[in-house]
């Protein structure tokens, strides 16, 4: 390889280089919890053990913050949520041009997230505080803007507040709004949502480059994983009355629109699974049947799925070392903790056994 070539690849537009940034970043990932660590948090008496074990981490300025409103399971879980936001946007801020734009990118994902949170919040009635509870800021829109749309009084404010404010989704709300009051279903703006995501991230994504190809992979799973959640809740559905094709995604690398077809139309999850074990996607799906027939509920095969992307992501860090490969693996292998972290005190705080809250757990 030339020095040219070499400088081509490390050299940022914005001029700041991958080499810096990755190295930092190898710093920060060295500081995540092992999984001995988390053993011992399992294994704590309770939630004040728990905090005094997480005050040595560098979770312990967060807690700081969070801790004098009572040192509970809540002021712990706002402690993470901090930590994760801080530390996300730490990671933004010294990433090179290229970088931050496949990111921030792949990130959008969230703010479909916490936009999906409020919406569903309001047609449940919930308070603004109450929604506020399930927020992750780490996208585009802060928590400021979050809190704001949360206070709205119904699906309809928050709608016509994202319209106002101008926001990138707001035409995609007023297009899944209208769809809504016809048929009283919070999914037709969820479906309008996730539909304005994925084509606006795929176009952002076809720049050329190893870099752009990498995080092209992961929206791709993640449009995968969409469509195959979707199916398994079809899977519940009146088919007759039900146009399947409509809830298809465009953009994922393995369920093209014509094994969805087939895999909505099956007569049973059992046919499902057998169909895609010649997927990536058919082990793990696997591996999760026998815990789907305990619980009789698809919302195993979704977390299944998202634990196949966790580690597909994480698996980006141990690639080119002068990609952003790296920075995936580092954001998503920090949700990973947060993730562990929010269950742990969540299971500590209602008693929950320790092997069920091992079992939770994403360990990677």
């Amino acid at each position: 390889m030339s020095l040219a070539t070499t400088q081509t690849r490390k050299q940022a537009t914005g001029g700041k280089d991958y080499g810096y940034s990755n190295a930092r970043i190898r710093g920060m990932r060295s500081r995540l919890l092992d999984r001995a660590f988390l053993d011992g948090l399992i294994a704590t008496p309770d939630v004040q053990r728990l905090i005094q074990e997480l005050s040595e981490t560098e979770y312990g300025p967060d807690l700081d913050d969070t801790l004098i409103h009572g040192r509970d399971a809540a002021a712990i879980d706002e402690a993470l949520k901090n930590n994760m936001v801080r530390t996300f946007r730490k990671v933004l801020g010294f990433l090179n041009e290229e970088a931050q734009y496949l990111v921030t990118t792949l990130l959008g994902r969230w703010d479909v997230f916490n936009i999906k949170t409020i919406l569903r919040g309001k047609h449940m009635h919930l308070t603004a505080e109450e929604i506020a509870e399930g927020l992750l800021p780490t996208g585009q829109l802060t928590l400021v803007d979050l809190e704001a749309l949360a206070m709205q009084d119904d699906v309809r404010a928050v709608v016509d507040t994202a319209i106002t404010w101008g926001l990138p989704y707001g035409s995609a709300l007023r297009e899944g709004y209208s769809e809504f009051l016809k048929s009283g279903e919070l999914s037709d703006v969820e479906l309008a949502i996730d539909r304005y995501y994925t084509g606006w991230a795929s176009q952002r994504l076809r720049r050329r480059g190893a870099n752009s190809r990498l995080a092209k992979r992961i929206l791709a799973i993640q449009v995968d994983i969409a469509n195959l959640v979707m199916v398994f809740r079809l899977q519940k559905a009146d088919l007759e009355s039900v146009d399947v094709v409509e809830f298809f995604l465009q953009g994922g690398a393995e369920i093209k629109p014509e094994l969805y077809i087939e895999l909505a139309k099956m007569s049973d999850i059992d046919e499902v699974l057998d169909r895609l074990r010649g997927t990536p996607y058919g082990k793990t799906l696997d591996d999760a049947a026998m815990k789907y027939l305990e619980e009789n509920s698809i919302v195993v095969f979704e977390r299944a799925l998202e634990d196949y992307l966790m580690r597909k992501a994480l698996m980006l860090g141990t690639g080119d070392p002068l990609g952003v490969g790296v920075a995936i693996a580092y954001l998503w292998g920090k949700q990973n903790e947060i993730t562990n972290l929010r269950i742990i005190v969540k299971g500590k705080a209602v008693g929950m056994p320790v092997e069920r809250v091992r079992g939770e757990l994403i360990l990677v």
